[in-house]
């Protein structure tokens, strides 16, 4: 509107100026991480923060809607009681204890190579097998086909791990 027309308008100087937060943002395709349907979402970043997540109106699933826990997402991500550190609680322990990633990482891949080699198995009545039943994953649903693909080539190809599931089928 230009300044001409505002003059015959009942709008304050503030309200002309409105503007939705989401102006000037970038604007990234997502999937919701609550349930397997596969929802599309739209995550709004500005200035290295996310602002703002909605249904995406083009995806063919949820057509811009989202349920309760999906419309939840951006609260999710900024909740400032949200766990972002590794914890660890010994066995035994009556406590959590606050661990460096790196120490995670490589504790989940000193366990993993033990229990392969403790229990893998390569043949079995003469038949090749090349596997081991004492390791799982169970994926989630903010995992894409992609990353899907990954899991199982390294999974059950690289390591021979049998039980691989994932809750997302998109």
């Amino acid at each position: 509107m230009s300044e001409r027309d505002h003059r015959n308008q009942p709008f304050s100087p503030n309200s002309i100026d409105k503007a939705p937060r989401t102006r000037d943002a970038t604007v990234v395709q997502s999937v919701c991480p609550y349930c397997a349907v596969g929802c599309g979402q739209l995550i709004y970043v500005k200035g290295g923060k996310v602002i703002d997540i909605e249904g995406n109106p083009e995806s063919p699933i949820n057509e811009g809607t989202l349920c309760p826990k999906g419309s939840n997402t951006f609260q999710l991500s900024v909740n400032p009681h949200r766990i972002t550190t590794v914890l660890y609680r010994a066995p035994y322990s009556d406590r959590w204890e606050q661990r460096p990633l790196s120490w995670a990482m490589n504790r989940i891949a000193q366990r993993v190579k033990e229990t392969r080699d403790a229990d893998f198995i390569g043949e079995r009545d003469g038949t090749v097998l090349n596997h081991v039943t004492t390791i799982a994953s169970l994926g989630g649903a903010t995992l894409d086909n992609e990353e899907n693909y990954l899991i199982k080539k390294l999974l059950n190809g690289g390591l021979g791990i049998v039980p691989i599931e994932n809750q997302a089928r998109i």
